[in-house]
């Protein structure tokens, strides 16, 4: 299908709303509004959710003539995109974060994917390669999930709420995100697990793609992954048995996850039976064999050195997942056993 760039404009200015949550979203969300000023066209309908907060960011979003919803408290950003999404009049709901700024093609990219692919209820797209923070641990994050997306499957298994687009009706008929998630946190993925439990189909659109900005540091970046990620996601896997090889969970990691834990034993071991240092030297090999194309893509983005660099956090980002999956699990299985028997509730109720 070949589109112009007057039917592609034509084609998304009834249909699509641009839906952003917003937080104390600072430098970040006026970049991400410069971004749209320069991209969407003036008939695009763009709805602005200022979740509390204590910055200027309302001020900022009133003036950038977008439709603005305003809670004084914050909810999180479930309840601030929902709110946004009944808000909204466009058949397509594009969400995007506060922290993102979108590309000259963005936008015609989400239209053109929905017109090639009329049966999809949602699509999701990915970072680029050019995070906006420039510090390394920032560039490490965002490229390697620029890298998970780029050689992810395209049947989507999730959504994705910083760079996603959903049917409106869908939406609303599923019941839009769980706002019982109060922070950023996996709501999208939930929300992914949801569509696919109904039958609807999610696209993984590799062109379709947005800046991060979002500087990362070690304690953000860990409390981040661990505790509104890695945690609830755990018990999310077993809430919907949803252990599909993709993205986050491919087979790969999975096993690299083994070989890291098996890593840490040998080295700790090594201490007591010098051997087992040639035991953690097979195991980082057989790391740096299995993930060989990870590197390979951050040598051939940011050079030699910096690849070298990424090792260590990628193999941290293994401890740390596999810590929060056992947690996570037992976490999941001790709630299981504590919620009442359904044969309990019908004695109670018959007394």
């Amino acid at each position: 299908m070949t589109l112009t760039n007057s039917d592609v404009r034509s084609s998304i200015e009834p249909a699509i709303s641009i839906v952003i949550p917003v937080h104390n979203g600072g430098e970040s969300f006026r970049e991400c509004l410069s971004s749209l000023t320069k991209f969407v066209p003036n008939s695009i309908e763009v709805v602005i959710v200022v979740d509390g907060g204590t910055d200027d960011s309302w001020r900022l979003a009133e003036e950038s003539g977008a439709k603005i919803i305003k809670f004084p408290t914050a909810g999180g950003p479930a309840r601030a995109r929902n709110a946004g999404a009944k808000a909204a009049q466009g058949d397509i709901l594009f969400f995007v974060d506060a922290d993102v700024t979108i590309g000259a093609d963005t936008l015609s990219q989400v239209a053109i994917a929905f017109q090639t692919y009329p049966n999809i209820a949602a699509l999701i797209g990915s970072y680029d390669d050019a995070p906006g923070a420039t510090n390394f641990l920032s560039q490490y994050k965002n490229l390697f999930h620029h890298y998970t997306h780029q050689t992810g499957c395209e049947e989507a298994s999730t959504f994705w709420g910083a760079c996603g687009a959903i049917r409106r009706d869908v939406f609303l008929e599923i019941g839009g995100f769980d706002e019982a998630y109060r922070y950023p946190s996996i709501e999208d993925i939930e929300l992914g697990y949801r569509l696919k439990r109904a039958g609807h189909q999610i696209r993984l659109c590799k062109n379709v793609q947005v800046k991060h900005l979002k500087c990362w540091r070690p304690v953000s970046l860990l409390r981040a992954e661990f505790f509104y990620r890695a945690l609830p996601w755990t018990e999310l896997l077993w809430r919907d048995r949803q252990f599909v090889n993709d993205l986050n969970l491919k087979t790969s990691s999975r096993v690299s996850l083994v070989l890291t834990y098996g890593l840490l034993i040998a080295l700790a071991a090594s201490f007591w039976w010098l051997p087992a240092l040639g035991l953690a030297g097979i195991l980082s090999l057989s790391l740096l064999l299995l993930n060989f194309s990870v590197y390979q893509f951050f040598q051939h983005k940011r050079g030699l050195w910096f690849a070298v660099r990424t090792v260590p956090w990628h193999w941290l980002y293994f401890l740390y997942s596999g810590l929060a999956f056992a947690i996570g699990t037992i976490r999941y299985h001790i709630r299981q056993y504590r919620l009442p028997k359904p044969s309990s509730l019908k004695s109670k109720a018959s007394v």
